[in-house]
């Protein structure tokens, strides 16, 4: 239901505790700039279309001035000792503390997720800093047995170089820690381009970045168009390593862009994650778990269950319990009490939601619940269920990013298996099962980088995050998230 409007007059007015964390400039070099001085961008609350600021637009030229900062930097950040660098990056992850309330409040004035989901986002997002200052100090020389009876031989980890962070406006502050501190840790310095939706939580980011001692040069944010700016970043011969959230359809782009340089490209990309219930799954377990899955952020994760694969005996209960848990989802602003769903990011995103519901209808699909825009304001969307839904419907086959569940049955186990892998995307899937050779055997053969059994959360700072096929390439978080910013260097040195 809709929240009164008297309740979420206070959404688009909150006040910052720390009013200096609303920047409104590009950071390069360590200095607040306005780069070549074109007309500032402005950046709304998804609820209601108010303006929370403008941002400067920073071009191409500016672009390449940060990048001149980062790689002077670096010659200076990649020599400090893995302590020192674990140190300030300790610092930076206390000032992220302190501003938790605030940071929260900027991304539900930019981004639009309730604000209880938001402060989730603001630990999520420290959590990475925190644990790559640790795992700063960890990366060490290997040795390897010689081939030679004269040789020593060893292997070395060295920073990439210069590492350009391209996120999205979904998680606009988590997506930049998750790549920053691992790059950062690792030895590297940072050029960041957040997105136009959502750039607030990046430059606040530069801010306590700044108050927490890292160099000029280290970590720089360059807002400003994608189509200007993203070229400039991924054709830049300085630019060693690419690191890019986001659709795959801009991810073959950015690979694309990355190739005639040869950078080290990390990609994380859409997901369309199946949802499978098993014949012997708990169902109110699947039903509880499905919520998150679908819901968290609105839908619009990359980690969202967009296809449930429901086995027929189970069928109809699960339709029906699921339904009524979504007719018992708040929709609203933020910061109004006890909302669950947020708006979607802009109108785009509610036109393709409306489109997915009308063509899977129009393919035979039945309406549950749901299908339309909330009365809540242009850019909310109702929590929707879809039951017998086609695989020819567009909802089964595109990635959603909306609140809106597909459902389809299922009658045995091969069946759920390749249906879950019927996609191009590889990113997660979500098993609810009992039987451990029936868990082992979807486990084994999901096509995916990660699978979930059980339970819907899986994601931390120390987990390797990534999918296979278009879903990405490498990982992010963990070791693994660091060593993607690092290059090995072989030593053969004479004497025994």
């Amino acid at each position: 239901m809709a929240q009164p409007a008297a309740q979420t007059a206070c959404a688009k007015r909150a006040i910052l505790c720390d009013p200096t964390l609303l920047r409104h400039q590009g950071y390069v070099d360590g200095a607040w700039t306005d780069g070549s001085g074109a007309a500032p961008f402005a950046v709304t609350d998804p609820s209601d279309g108010a303006v929370v600021g403008t941002v400067a637009a920073l071009s191409a030229g500016d672009t390449a001035v940060a990048i001149a900062a980062a790689r002077r930097a670096f010659a200076d950040w990649r020599r400090s000792l893995p302590a020192a660098r674990g140190r300030t990056l300790a610092a930076w992850h206390s000032h992220m503390l302190a501003a938790r309330d605030d940071l929260a409040r900027l991304i539900v004035l930019e981004q639009g997720k309730p604000l209880a989901e938001a402060q989730g986002e603001v630990d999520y997002a420290a959590d990475f800093v925190a644990w790559y200052a640790a795992e700063a100090e960890r990366i060490g020389v290997e040795s390897i047995a010689s081939p030679f009876a004269d040789a020593v031989t060893e292997l070395r980890r060295e920073p990439v170089g210069v590492a350009a962070l391209l996120t999205p406006w979904n998680f606009p502050l988590a997506m930049i820690t998750r790549k920053a501190a691992a790059a950062l840790a690792a030895g590297c310095t940072a050029v960041v381009h957040p997105s136009c939706e959502a750039p607030f939580s990046a430059l606040a980011l530069a801010e306590l970045a700044d108050r927490a001692g890292l160099p000029a040069g280290t970590f720089n944010v360059v807002p400003g168009a994608p189509g200007e700016i993203g070229p400039a970043l991924c054709g830049h011969p300085d630019i060693r390593a690419v690191s890019f959230t986001g659709s795959t359809e801009v991810g073959r782009l950015v690979a694309a862009q990355c190739a005639a340089t040869v950078k080290t490209t990390i990609l994380e990309l859409g997901g369309h994650a199946p949802f499978v219930v098993c014949a012997d799954a708990d169902l109110d377990a699947a039903v509880d778990a499905a919520m998150p899955a679908k819901f968290a952020t609105s839908g619009q994760d990359c980690l969202a269950a967009n296809r449930f694969l429901v086995h027929r005996t189970l069928y109809d209960p699960f339709v029906a319990r699921f339904a009524e848990r979504m007719q018992g989802l708040t929709v609203g602003h933020g910061f109004a009490p006890g909302v669950d769903i947020g708006p979607l990011i802009n109108a785009r995103a509610v036109a393709k939601a409306e489109a997915h519901v009308a063509d899977a209808v129009e393919r035979g699909a039945r309406l549950v619940t749901g299908g339309a825009r909330h009365r809540a304001g242009a850019q909310f969307f109702q929590p929707t269920l879809l039951a017998n839904v086609p695989p020819e419907a567009l909802i089964w086959r595109e990635e959603t990013f909306a609140p809106v569940a597909a459902v389809a049955a299922f009658d045995d186990d091969d069946t759920a298996i390749r249906i879950a892998n019927d996609t191009v995307h590889g990113l997660v899937a979500y098993v609810h099962a009992r039987a451990p050779e029936r868990i082992e055997r979807f486990q084994r053969e999901l096509d995916y980088g990660m699978v979930a059994v059980n339970r819907t959360k899986l994601t931390g700072a120390p987990v390797p995050f990534g999918g296979v096929k278009q879903s990405g390439l490498g990982r992010e978080g963990g070791r693994h998230g660091l060593e993607a910013f690092t290059v090995l260097k072989y030593i053969c040195r004479q004497g025994a």
